[in-house]
C-alpha cells in the first residue's frame, strides 16, 4: 500500500478539474495558475499514477483508460472530503461564494430562474448561477457533481435520483395579433387544425403532445416549422401565420413584449408538472440543501 504521508493530496483536485477540461490551458484557467504550472502537475500525476493521464488528440487531449476509470472515483472522494471537513453550523447563505450549475429549458430560464435570482441577490449576493441546456449526459452530470441540480418534466429518471415537484403548467394556444383568420376570442378544432403550426422541439422532431392526442382522435396537423425553444418559437410566430401551443406561463412571462395573441387550445390537453432532480450524494451537503431550498420557495411564489 502506498505511504499517504508521501503523496500531495491537492493532486487529486488538480486530476479532477484536467479530467473534466481535458485540457491543461482550461485547467490552469480553472485553477488560477500559469500553463506551465499546470503542466508540472500533471507531470507529477503521471508519475505519482505510472500513467499518461492525459495524452494529445489532433489538437486537443484524451483521457487514458487508466484516467477515465479514475473519474467518478476521485470527483466522490473530493465531495466526501467536502462534507468531512465542513463543519455543523458553520453554513451562512450570506457568506458563500460559489456557483451553482442548473439545467434547464428556456421554459425555466424565463418563469423560474428570475425568481430564483431575486432570492439569491437578498440572501446569498455572492451565489453565482449558471444555466445548462438540457442534453443527453445529464443525469452522468448530476452523478459526478458537473451540474447540482436539473429542473424539466420528469420523463424516465434513474431509480437513484431525487426528485421534487415544484410546479404545473398547461398549454396556450398564440397566434400573430394581426394574423388574418384568427380574430376571435376562440379557437375551435376546426380552425385550429385549418392552419399551419410551429413546434417547440429541441430536437427537430415534428411531434409533440399535442400531435399525440390528436392521434387517438384519429386527426393530425401540418407542423411546418420547429423551433428548439420556446422563445425562440415565440420570436418566429410573431412573422409567420403558424400556431403555436406551448406553455401558459412562458406567454405570460412575455406578456406586452411580443405581438401575439393568448387563445385556449381547442384540445383537451393535460396540464404537466415541473420537477427537479438531484443526485443523493449531495442531500447531506449543506449549500446544495440550501440552495434547493431556494428553488422551492421560488416555485410556491408562482
Amino acid at each position: 500500500m502506498r505511504d499517504l504521508r508521501a503523496v500531495d493530496l491537492n493532486l487529486l483536485v488538480t486530476l479532477d478539474v484536467l479530467l473534466e477540461e481535458r485540457s491543461v490551458r482550461g485547467a490552469a484557467r480553472r485553477l488560477h495558475v500559469t500553463p506551465p504550472a499546470m503542466s508540472h502537475q500533471l507531470r507529477r500525476l503521471r508519475e505519482l499514477l505510472g500513467d499518461e493521464v492525459l495524452v494529445r488528440a489532433g489538437r486537443g487531449m484524451v483521457a487514458t483508460p487508466r484516467a477515465e476509470a479514475l473519474v467518478e472515483p476521485v470527483r466522490a472522494l473530493l465531495r466526501e472530503t467536502e462534507r468531512v471537513l465542513a463543519a455543523p453550523g458553520e453554513f451562512a447563505p450570506a457568506t458563500l461564494q460559489r456557483a451553482f450549475r442548473v439545467v434547464c429549458t428556456d421554459h425555466i430560464s424565463t418563469v423560474l430562474m428570475p425568481r430564483i435570482e431575486r432570492l439569491l441577490a437578498e440572501e446569498a449576493p455572492g451565489v453565482d448561477v449558471y444555466v445548462c441546456p438540457v442534453r443527453p449526459e445529464m443525469m452522468d452530470e448530476l452523478r459526478r457533481g458537473a451540474v447540482d441540480v436539473a429542473i424539466r418534466v420528469l420523463g424516465p429518471v434513474p431509480r437513484e435520483m431525487r426528485t421534487r415537484a415544484l410546479f404545473r403548467d398547461r398549454y396556450v394556444t398564440v397566434a400573430r395579433r394581426d394574423h388574418p383568420r384568427v380574430r376571435g376570442p376562440g379557437l375551435t378544432l376546426e380552425a385550429f387544425l385549418a392552419e399551419s403550426h410551429l413546434l417547440v422541439a429541441p430536437e427537430g422532431t415534428p411531434s409533440g403532445p399535442v400531435d399525440a392526442l390528436l392521434a387517438r382522435q384519429g386527426k393530425t396537423r401540418r407542423v411546418a416549422r420547429t423551433r428548439p425553444s420556446f422563445l425562440a418559437a415565440l420570436w418566429a410566430v410573431t412573422e409567420s401565420d403558424a400556431l403555436l401551443t406551448l406553455s401558459r406561463r412562458v406567454v405570460e412571462a412575455t406578456a406586452g413584449r411580443l405581438p401575439v395573441r393568448t387563445l385556449p387550445t381547442p384540445l383537451p390537453v393535460k396540464d404537466y408538472a415541473l420537477s427537479m432532480l438531484w443526485h443523493p450524494r449531495v442531500d447531506g451537503a449543506a449549500p446544495e440543501a440550501w440552495f434547493r431550498e431556494v428553488v422551492v420557495r421560488a416555485a410556491e411564489g408562482l
